[in-house]
């Protein structure tokens, strides 16, 4: 893609992709969905014929132009369908995340006025049902299981039957509502992005600045369609490049889904990549041993990714929230060259990516073509995007204050820039606390300095008290080790020496006092974490709270809590 953005064609939309690659390679297949064990293939020309009877029946509802549809789904082949329906027959499309508790569903319902919903599989449907409007129109998707749809819920199949594929395309223009994006709501209640058709065709070459990418790539969907990277980088891409997208059913079967995807371009948020690490390392422990024998190193390298699904990886990104270094050099030693980017709801992903071969560990990269960035006196980034928002929905004031006077977009972020013009994020406005010596500590890049195989999480808390401290969460795959006294002890020495290592790189007043190894996962399900599986720390900090003043007392350098 040329550096100058007018090279991009804001006219296109999900909708032109999908009607341009029916006609350009009808048999090829677009989406690929596993149901127990059986996988449907789905071609062009199928998908258009699904998304054409789908608009039908949702123009046969009369609803009023630019109604918000609400789309409640973990991943699937139908929520990339229902999508393409909505904005084929005139209306707001509304990806919930599959994971939300009942009152945040139910606002986010209410918020939008949401006039029928597309339903899904969900990780917890007795937990979520009570947020759904009993009077609520719903479309139910196959996967569906059988119990976990509303009374009068209509088939998916039923309504492609009872309908023929509609010869009426509602033309979007460009600076028009396509998506509301509710923001994950680490804090209050989430906020709706208004994302405009012109967005989406902006972030829909997003990855175009690594490669050529086509038809001839694959990609695995399995972050939620909520997530705005997951939109931009795996839907609209795919439906401007015209290649295959295959799916997940769960966690359950993920490992399986991934080496049947192979995916050549596959991006992860970084609890994921720590988790895969952590997978290979507990079966592997002579890994490192093994990579060093330079007999044996590229076999064995090559027989880890094709575990992992990941030997045909040509871009590999990150983002979302820092990776720990040590991560990003072992995922190179193995080949993979992690490309850590940056952006955000209010852009549709298009602000920041690093580039190959120009890489900084720690850095998010460069400005997108048309981005525009600067660092404002009190450290904070801020952007002027072709990707930018239309505004926060029905909040004005919100909306007003996410700019500043002359038009630039408030990111919240604290960042400094390089000699080469890459950004580093070194973190959150508001996540800044103040210990009882009246100094100010920034807990996100401690956190990224607090790497360990067995660690999985870490907030660094600290306000009020004289000197910050560390909460870690032990990875799961490691409970039968940590279960045993051995185990504890190993994890009690390295915590030690890990602290001892990272605070001679902090200032003084930045150095943590103990670690504690907290016994419970955090999790989405216990709010905990965001749907976008960052720490939400306000939720940790008051989890614990009660018990700080007794860790203080003990004086000890590492605790099990």
């Amino acid at each position: 893609m040329a550096d100058d953005i007018a090279a991009v064609d804001l006219r296109w939309t999900p909708v032109t992709g999908l009607l341009y690659w029916a006609q350009s390679q009808p048999d090829a297949v677009f989406l690929s969905q596993p149901h127990e064990g059986v996988v449907t293939d789905i071609t062009w020309a199928e998908a258009e014929d699904q998304v054409r009877r789908m608009a039908a029946y949702l123009q046969s509802l009369q609803l009023p132009p630019g109604s918000a549809i609400g789309l409640l789904s973990r991943n699937c082949a139908q929520m990339i369908l229902a999508d393409l329906a909505i904005w084929m027959a005139g209306h707001v499309s509304v990806p919930v995340y599959p994971s939300l508790n009942a009152e945040t569903l139910g606002y986010i319902l209410r918020h939008c006025e949401t006039r029928l919903l597309f339903l899904g599989p969900l990780e917890d449907w007795a937990g979520m049902a009570p947020g759904i409007p009993p009077d609520m129109p719903t479309v139910v998707f196959p996967q569906t299981p059988d119990g976990t749809a509303p009374a009068g819920a209509v088939p998916w199949d039923t309504v492609l039957s009872r309908h023929a594929p509609t010869a009426t395309i509602v033309p979007r223009d460009p600076d028009r509502l396509a998506r509301l994006v509710y923001t994950s709501g680490s804090t209050g209640q989430p906020k709706g992005v208004m994302v405009p058709f012109k967005a989406m065709a902006v972030s829909a070459r997003l990855l175009d600045h690594f490669c050529d990418v086509g038809p001839q790539d694959r990609m695995i969907s399995y972050l939620p369609l909520a997530h705005v990277y997951e939109a931009a980088a795996v839907e609209c891409n795919g439906l401007r490049h015209g290649f295959r997208i295959y799916f997940s059913e769960g966690l359950a079967t993920f490992a399986e889904d991934l080496r049947r995807a192979r995916p050549t371009l596959f991006h992860s948020v970084p609890r994921l990549w720590v988790k895969f690490q952590q997978g290979v390392t507990s079966k592997l422990p002579q890994l490192d041993a093994m990579l060093a024998d330079p007999a044996m190193a590229d076999g064995v390298r090559r027989k880890v990714l094709e575990q992992l699904g990941l030997q045909d990886v040509r871009l590999a990104l990150t983002g979302s929230a820092p990776l720990p270094p040590p991560v990003i050099e072992w995922y190179r030693n193995l080949g993979l060259e992690l490309l850590e980017g940056y952006a955000m709801s209010e852009d549709f992903a298009y602000s920041h990516l690093s580039r190959p071969g120009r890489a900084r560990i720690g850095y998010v990269g460069d400005t997108n073509p048309g981005v525009d960035r600067r660092i404002a006196d009190n450290g904070e980034v801020q952007l002027r995007s072709p990707g930018c928002m239309m505004g926060y929905y029905r909040d004005a004031e919100k909306t007003a204050e996410a700019f500043t006077e002359d038009g630039w977009f408030r990111t919240g972020d604290r960042g400094e820039v390089d000699e080469e013009g890459r950004l580093r994020i070194t973190g959150r406005l508001k996540e800044i606390f103040k210990t009882s010596k009246g100094k100010y500590v920034s807990p996100a890049p401690i956190e990224n300095k607090l790497s360990h195989p067995w660690v999985e999480q870490t907030c660094v808390c600290g306000a009020d008290q004289t000197q910050p401290f560390v909460l870690v969460m032990p990875s799961p795959l490691m409970a039968d080790t940590l279960a045993t006294e051995e185990g504890q002890a190993r994890l009690t020495a390295d915590l030690d020496a890990l602290l001892t290592r990272v605070n001679a790189q902090l200032d003084p007043h930045e150095r943590l006092a103990f670690a504690v190894v907290v016994p419970e996962t955090w999790t989405i399900a216990n709010n905990l974490l965001t749907p976008t599986m960052k720490i939400r720390r306000s939720a940790i900090e008051a989890r614990y709270a009660a018990q700080v003043e007794d860790w203080v007392a003990r004086g000890d350098r590492v605790i099990w809590a």
